[in-house]
């Protein structure tokens, strides 16, 4: 599990950050949160390849969010893909990704299909499901949680062998199978350990402090929260519907995620650290993330 960040800006992009995308690689694809513009260059430039997204999640449609869809998916035509691609959002989905696939001229060559999604609506898709909760801003928006289906229980070797498993008997007991050896029945939880939650990512999307995202956010292993603007502009920033650095780190420290990345930057602040200090003195697994950086997500 691996995440990319495409783009960390809040409301235009600037010489340091590229507009709001992110891309979480999976076992069997990538998705992309949301796509504000200039993001394919930007897979360009990163460790991710857009061929393989597989569906898009669009938080809102404010224009740094999804003004990036149509070159994406014009690019994607043109580089001849076939493969199907799903494309969710809010409620008003359909229309407005509708009129971004009708802008300019040009051949559709694989399949568009969009999903408007409810507050609190889930998809289950292929070994992982995708959660929503409303955010706190002026238009529809979406947060999101993705998360793997739970794994199985790590296989002790060393135990297995004690009990005088031969290898071909180790799939069988992964299986659930239970195993006959000599005159002893070895049951599958004598060598396999209780089953491990599938790790879990949580974005926000833009917003301002909310209830409904912290609960969204309960126990993620991984937050990614905007931090448009520091503590002293807070009020401004949660009159616009978005949040402060601080109070992003208040929402992970109150969902207890595993660790918290700051996006959504305002344009004013050229330098990151003070954001990331003020979020740490909450929350001290706080991290500003910056262009093009990955991420691996462990099994816990």
């Amino acid at each position: 599990m691996r995440l990319t960040f495409l783009g960390t800006a809040g409301s235009w992009p600037t010489k340091e950050r590229s507009a709001s995308a992110i891309a979480l690689g999976l076992e069997r694809e990538l998705i992309l949160l949301d796509c504000g513009e200039g993001t394919q260059r930007q897979f360009f430039l990163s460790s991710a390849s857009f061929m393989r997204v597989r569906r898009i999640f669009l938080t809102h449609f404010h224009g740094d969010h999804f003004l990036g869809l149509p070159g994406l998916v014009q690019s994607m035509s043109l580089n001849h893909r076939t493969l199907p691609l799903d494309i969710y959002g809010p409620p008003d989905a359909e229309e407005m990704v509708g009129r971004a696939l009708r802008l300019g001229y040009f051949q559709l060559r694989f399949p568009v299909s969009v999903h408007a999604l409810a507050a609190g609506a889930t998809v289950e898709l292929d070994g992982y499901t995708v959660s929503s909760a409303a955010a706190e801003h002026p238009v529809p928006a979406l947060a999101y949680r993705v998360e793997e289906v739970g794994k199985r229980g790590r296989f002790d070797p060393v135990r297995a062998r004690e009990l005088g498993l031969r290898g071909t008997d180790f799939a069988r007991l992964e299986s659930g199978e239970a195993v006959r050896v000599g005159e002893r029945t070895v049951l599958p939880e004598e060598v396999i350990g209780p089953a491990r939650p599938g790790r879990s990512v949580v974005y926000s999307g833009d917003s301002a402090p909310s209830e409904a995202i912290q609960r969204l956010a309960d126990r993620a292993t991984v937050l990614i929260h905007e931090a448009t603007a520091a503590q002293e502009l807070e009020r401004e920033a949660n009159a616009w519907g978005h949040s402060s650095a601080r109070q992003a780190a208040e929402c992970a420290r109150q969902a207890r995620v595993g660790a918290l990345f700051l996006t959504h930057f305002s344009a004013r602040y050229k330098e990151l650290e003070p954001l990331e200090q003020e979020a740490r003195l909450v929350f001290a697994g706080s991290t500003a993330a910056r262009d093009l950086i990955d991420h691996l997500i462990h099994q816990p």
